[in-house]
């Protein structure tokens, strides 16, 4: 089993003046640095001897709305030859960029897209920071927590334009009155049917 304490000691040494915090939560080590040197923190983590984190398994953002800096930004590293996992922390604004670490990282390149993608999290230095999952012409960014859960516009097919053509969204009635009750709960009336079932 990984000591996560010693662990710890070894990223705040190794993190210097860009280390912020640390936590040990379920079982896995939390460290959260200074936006502008993680990639200065993350090429130390993969080098260094007692950590070896050779692998980037995925970078996520997290958005917390109420605060200044919305965004969290979490990269999670794995090393194969040590059997431990690290996860590391930023906070950054809307307009704040963060340093993009695909020259240390090459597979943060499709991250990072995703990232900016989803959030509106800009990176520096990205060699093609574009939209990778949404269309070209989309408004918004969809996992942010003020952004609307049945978007701006719809998209249908015109068969007399002959192309995909944009809307704004139009929400049918049955979508404004859902009924939100459980259904295991069960309606305070009687169905069709449901006096076979009180019949002894």
């Amino acid at each position: 089993m990984v000591d996560l304490t010693a662990l710890q000691d070894t990223v705040k040494a190794l993190s210097g003046d860009a280390f912020e915090a640390a936590f040990i939560s379920f079982g896995e080590l939390s460290v959260v640095v200074s936006r502008d040197r993680i990639a200065d923190v993350l090429t130390k983590l993969r080098d260094d001897a007692a950590c070896q984190f050779e692998v980037l398994i995925d970078i996520c953002g997290v958005d917390y709305p109420e605060r200044a800096d919305r965004f969290d930004v979490v990269y999670h590293l794995l090393s194969p030859r040590l059997n431990q996992r690290i996860r590391v922390k930023i906070a950054t604004g809307e307009t704040a960029p963060v340093p993009s670490v695909n020259d240390v990282f090459p597979a943060a390149n499709w991250y990072e897209r995703e990232a900016y993608d989803l959030y509106g999290i800009r990176f520096t230095g990205h060699p093609d920071l574009r939209r990778i999952l949404t269309d070209y012409g989309f408004q918004g960014h969809p996992l942010r927590k003020d952004f609307p859960l049945t978007g701006y516009v719809e998209v249908r097919y015109d068969d007399e334009k002959k192309r995909v053509v944009y809307e704004p969204v139009k929400l049918t009635q049955e979508f404004r009155d859902f009924d939100f009750e459980s259904p295991w709960e069960g309606p305070n009336y009687l169905l069709p049917g449901d006096e076979k079932a009180h019949r002894s």
